[in-house]
C-alpha cells in the first residue's frame, strides 16, 4: 500500500470510492450524496483550500481522506476540515483509515496548519487523537445534528486556543443537510 497526496491523479476514482463505501455502510442514498460531495469538493474548490491523504495500491485505490479549508472569521490560524473519510468495504477493519488519518495530519503539520476539526464518531477519531469540542471553542459552519460528534485536534501550540468568530467552509460543504 501506499500513501500519497496527489489529488489530480486519482480525481476520477475518489467520488467512486466515496460512493460505495457509504452506499455500503449508510444506504444508497447516503452514498450518493457523499460521492456528489467529493465530486464538487474536487471540481469546485481552489486548490490552496484541499488536500487528501490517499492509500493505493497500485491502480486500486483503498481510501481517502478530505480535507479543506475552514476560515474564522477574526482568527489568522489555518484550520481544516477532515471530511469526509472512506476506505474501500473490502478494506476495513485492517488499519488503513488510521494510517491515513497519520499522514493526512502529518502532511498538514508540515503545511503549518494549526488545527483540524472533523464530524464523527468520537471512538473512531479518538484514536487519532481527536477530542471532543464546543461551539464555544470551535463553531461549526452550519448547526450540528450530532453536536457529539463536532471534534477538533490542536497541530500547533497556537491552536489550543479558542477560535474568534463565526467559521466559513468551502462551498461544497455549505449545506445544512450535510451537517
Amino acid at each position: 500500500m501506499i500513501l500519497s497526496a496527489e489529488i489530480s491523479q486519482w480525481s476520477d476514482a475518489l467520488p467512486k470510492l466515496f460512493q460505495q463505501a457509504f452506499s455500503d455502510s449508510e444506504g444508497e442514498d447516503e452514498g450518493k450524496v457523499i460521492g456528489a460531495l467529493v465530486s464538487d469538493l474536487l471540481s469546485n474548490t481552489p486548490q490552496d483550500d484541499l488536500r487528501a491523504a490517499i492509500a493505493h495500491d497500485g491502480p486500486k485505490v483503498l481510501g481517502c481522506i478530505l480535507f479543506s479549508r475552514l476560515r474564522f472569521e477574526r482568527d489568522t490560524r489555518q484550520v481544516f476540515l477532515m471530511s469526509p473519510v472512506a476506505v474501500r468495504t473490502d478494506h476495513q477493519k485492517s488499519g488503513i483509515g488510521q494510517r491515513l488519518i497519520g499522514f493526512g495530519l502529518d502532511g498538514l503539520r508540515n503545511a503549518n496548519v494549526d488545527y483540524v476539526v472533523t464530524y464523527g464518531d468520537p471512538a473512531y477519531y479518538g484514536k487519532s487523537g481527536f477530542l471532543p469540542i464546543s461551539e464555544d471553542f470551535a463553531p461549526s459552519p452550519m448547526p450540528l445534528s450530532h453536536p457529539h460528534g463536532w471534534l477538533g485536534q490542536a497541530l500547533t501550540e497556537a491552536g489550543a486556543t479558542p477560535f474568534k468568530g463565526p467559521s466559513h467552509c468551502v462551498e461544497a460543504f455549505n449545506k445544512p443537510e450535510l451537517w
